[in-house]
């Protein structure tokens, strides 16, 4: 059974830095990419980082030149950079693969708080 754990939340102040990981156990195939999304308290899940399975990212315009996505299925980090306070969130890996039937087969770690206040 495939499971995804996240780690290196915390709490840092505006400006500092912090590295999530995602550790996968158990074997995924025909992935398509792995994202990594945020939470934050009453707003909608954001898609903040991506990585292809051929190496291709991607950033939301609000996280662009700040975070960093790299690594593979069964270990990818994304570096976060120049935190700011709305970047505040429960973080959430992804890996997202081709199922049967055409249908995308979703993967999700139980997700990593990060909270940025001085």
């Amino acid at each position: 059974q495939v499971q995804l754990v996240e780690s290196g939340g915390g709490l840092v102040q505006p400006g500092g830095s912090l590295t999530l990981s995602c550790t996968t156990s158990g074997t995924i195939f025909n992935i398509v990419d792995i994202n990594w999304y945020r939470q934050a308290p009453g707003k909608e899940r954001e898609l903040v980082a991506t990585i292809t399975s051929n190496g291709r990212t991607n950033y939301a315009d609000s996280v662009k030149g700040r975070f960093t996505i790299s690594g593979d299925y069964a270990k990818n980090t994304v570096q976060l950079y120049n935190l700011k306070p709305e970047d505040t969130a429960v973080y959430y890996c992804n890996i997202r693969a081709y199922g049967d039937y055409g249908r995308f087969d979703d993967y999700w770690g139980q997700g990593t708080q990060v909270a940025v206040s001085s």
